[in-house]
């Protein structure tokens, strides 16, 4: 089944405050959307906090273990209780109505994630936020999504005191944590029960923001059928989670890598998860032990790190903490070096799930689990995804030649009020702005490099990941990051930053081996003509290398 997905009509929402509805894109603009699995057929009125978390305290399963922190440990009735009392405080307190936008400001806590569940079933929307971002970030979004709530982690409270102050719509903000605990003690006096809002299946119950080359921000959409049918997808038909599962992993619930993997995914199967604060390489390993995961979230770099720590205190006899627990790995963020993929394999005996998703259709499309993956590919379409490879003029391309990555499926890009919309959305695909192709071989899909990340260099296109796959092949390199700058000659050349491991000194030597070296392992012209050793690579909060910071560094 396909659908245009137009918008809502006014008797099927349940929000009283409009705005999202009414800044959707025009009928022309969306995507079409696809339900052909039995699993997306979902009724009209849907709230996605009663599928996700009621529904297992009415089945009598409310005893078993739901979130763990720090110093917290819920179970599902004890999660669905604190969730149920913050919603009455929204509702009650801050006078909260349904369809108005709610900042989600801390790290990633058990509180942040009941702040979660207590705005969906108050029928408000979502607005993720990470914690590193300043005033002037955080004032956008305010500003775009016209907040008016903010549920905010007190150790944060400065920076958003300071957006507030040119914020004319953000009238109630509430601080969790830190000495005076505000939500807490006004939840705690609140009932344990709340009746969650009858939304509409259509209704906006999510925003994430995310930032397109230009830094502007883009708030992307989703309803409480996109939750599910994220969670109806790629989780049973790629992960296979089971209802004992405990997971963890290093991304921001603001992240849609991280709510759904971290937050969504266990709860819709009954499983638990394990929310970190600060889950860094370093750390990640003790909490995997220490909590018995089973199921990891995190980065191509974070994987890479955590295994070559593996094998040196292997190799030095010295004990590292134990990941004999974990059975399923999951990367995503960017693209999976064949040389990480690897390590992993060496460190740990498992095989890492690699998979692509974009915040503008929620979660992973494409991915392959441990039967399939190959190294150098992504995988294949995830069962309720199309994917083909366009060309300029949205012409479908054979297998073997590069092009434009175009997806449909039941979640689609929904841009709230931007005119960009019409360049991520064309004749009904969704084209995520990443360069593709698929394997004439085995059919799946391989990745080149973003769009707008190609490097043309003496009329050869070069895709960056691809040199900076050949680079971590070698055992000097933890790190790199590759672009192209601009040759008076060439036009472009490409440009690699290294970060050498431990032992390995930077300097002409070991940037002529380098660039050696990449010339035998792909095609020579592909290799880096400039080369410079730098001690680390800017990154996201989510381990994502910002290649567009390396353009400006020397």
């Amino acid at each position: 089944m396909t659908l245009p997905g137009p918008p809502l009509t006014p008797a099927a929402t349940a929000h009283v405050d409009t705005f999202a509805r009414d800044r959707l894109p025009p009928p022309e603009q969306l995507p079409a959307l696809l339900f052909e699995l039995p699993e997306l057929q979902f009724p009209p009125r849907l709230n996605c906090a009663a599928r996700l978390l009621d529904r297992w305290v009415e089945e009598g399963k409310g005893q078993r273990l739901c979130v763990q922190g720090a110093t917290v440990r819920w179970t599902y009735a004890e999660f669905q209780a604190t969730a149920n009392r913050i919603a009455h405080v929204l509702v009650r307190q801050t006078g909260l109505v349904p369809g108005q936008r709610v900042l989600l400001r801390g790290a990633n806590t058990p509180w942040l994630a009941a702040c979660w569940f207590a705005v969906v079933k108050a029928g408000g929307i979502a607005v993720g936020s990470m914690p590193m971002l300043r005033a002037r970030e955080l004032a956008a979004i305010v500003d775009k999504a016209q907040i008016s709530h903010a549920l905010c982690d007190a150790r944060l409270a400065e920076e958003l005191a300071l957006a507030r102050a040119g914020c004319p719509t953000l009238q109630q903000v509430l601080h969790f944590g830190g000495e005076a605990q505000e939500l807490e003690a006004a939840a705690v006096c609140m009932p344990a029960q709340f009746e969650n809002i009858d939304t509409a299946a259509e209704d906006i119950c999510l925003m994430a923001f995310t930032s397109g080359t230009t830094g502007v921000p883009k708030g992307t959409m989703h309803s409480h059928r996109d939750v599910m049918a994220a969670c109806a997808c790629w989780p049973p038909h790629v992960l296979r989670p089971r209802s004992d599962d405990v997971f963890i992993g290093s991304p921001p619930l603001a992240f849609t890598f991280g709510l759904g993997g971290l937050l969504l995914f266990p709860l819709s199967v009954g499983a638990s998860t394990v929310l970190l604060e600060k889950a860094t390489p370093d750390t990640l390993p003790a909490a995997v032990q220490g909590y018995g995961a089973t199921v990891c979230f995190t980065a191509p770099t974070a994987y890479r790190a955590m295994a070559m720590a593996q094998i040196a205190a292997r190799e030095r006899g010295e004990a590292a903490p134990s990941l004999t627990t974990l059975r399923k790995c999951v990367s995503a963020g960017e693209a999976l070096p064949a040389a990480t993929r690897a390590l992993w394999q060496q460190a740990t005996n498992l095989t890492l799930i690699d998979g692509i998703g974009s915040t503008e259709l929620l979660h992973i499309f494409i991915s392959a689990d441990e039967a399939t993956a190959r190294p150098g590919a992504t995988g294949l379409p995830v069962p309720g995804y199309r994917a083909a490879i366009l060309d300029e003029q949205g012409r479908e391309l054979p297998p073997g030649q590069v092009g434009r990555l175009a997806i449909q499926g039941p979640t689609g890009c929904k841009y709230l009020d931007d005119p960009r919309q019409a360049t991520y959305v064309q004749n009904g695909w969704n084209l995520t702005g990443d360069a593709y192709l698929v394997d004439p071989v085995d059919g799946q899909f391989v990745y080149q490099a973003r769009t707008d990340d190609m490097i043309v260099s003496g009329g050869y296109n070069i895709a960056g990941p691809e040199v900076e796959a050949a680079l971590l092949l070698h055992p000097a390199v933890a790190e790199c990051g590759v672009v192209g700058v601009a040759d008076e000659a060439r036009g472009m050349v490409v440009k690699a930053f290294v970060v050498p491991k431990p032992g390995h000194e930077p300097g002409p030597a070991l940037a002529q081996a380098l660039q050696d070296f990449v010339k035998q392992t792909i095609a020579p012209y592909k290799y880096p003509r400039v080369l410079v050793f730098r001690s680390e690579l800017p990154r996201t909060e989510t381990g994502k290398l910002q290649r567009f910071k390396l353009k400006h560094l020397d």
